[in-house]
């Protein structure tokens, strides 16, 4: 029986590529007709790097590396398109391809390519991440490295961008926290002011250096910086009319 299934499956015709139909406005994608079994859907890329086309035999062996560059050019493009709406991680593109339910070791494979092109760079990230960060909402130190941390930079990579940044930008966490301190003040009413600058502690007072404190250590501003920043805002706050 064995022997019967085999000498059928040998004498199985081997299909032909009848026509290559175009899908979609663009032609990316090629619909492969032939003249035994159900068409093919590939991109067109996968089809010329397979050099194959009209008129060509599809043996088994062709058919694989046909289906193998197709499923890796679409792991490439599905990259690609993510990166062009904004830069990300190594780890952020594997989560955002691993969503779409592609193949983890076509995925890892691709991400490698990607970085030896020079197209993928979780260092160029970090340090565009940061810079963007002193601009639109300073953040200390032990902040910047666990947002990076949470986008997959890892530890190393992180902190040493963030030094890197901050000799670039000229920029300390002491200057960072005085400035938060600052802003955080502006925004304050008369009240809080008032009992920040108070040199006499009473509910008040406390409860305003309470909160100045937290603000600031959300902001992942710590020790030598946060009491700079601290007596920066207690300094203002006398100042206030």
């Amino acid at each position: 029986m064995i022997l019967d299934m085999r000498a059928t499956s040998l004498s199985l015709p081997t299909p032909r590529i009848t026509r290559v139909e175009p899908i979609g406005p663009r032609g990316l994608t090629v619909r492969v007709h032939l003249d035994e079994g159900d068409p093919l859907e590939v991109m067109l890329e996968a089809l010329e790097f397979s050099r194959l086309g009209s008129g060509d035999v599809l043996s088994a062996d062709a058919r694989t590396r046909l289906l193998d560059a197709d499923a890796d050019i679409r792991v490439r493009e599905a990259a690609l398109t993510l990166l062009s709406y904004r830069a990300r991680t190594r780890q952020e593109l594997r989560r955002k391809l691993r969503g779409k339910r592609f193949d983890p070791a076509r995925i890892d494979a691709c991400l490698a390519r990607l970085e030896e092109r020079g197209l993928l760079c979780d260092a160029a990230v970090a340090a565009a991440f940061v810079r963007d960060r002193l601009r639109l909402r300073p953040s200390g130190r032990t902040r910047l490295a666990s947002e990076l941390r949470a986008k997959g930079v890892e530890a190393e990579v992180a902190q040493e961008t963030i030094a890197l940044v901050f000799e670039d930008e000229e920029v300390s966490d002491t200057d960072l926290a005085r400035g938060a301190a600052e802003a955080w003040l502006a925004r304050q009413p008369s009240q809080v002011s008032s009992a920040l600058a108070s040199r006499t502690h009473t509910p008040a007072s406390g409860k305003a250096k309470r909160r100045l404190y937290g603000y600031l250590t959300r902001r992942g501003f710590r020790g030598d910086a946060m009491h700079a920043a601290l007596v920066h805002a207690e300094a203002l706050a006398a100042e206030r009319p």
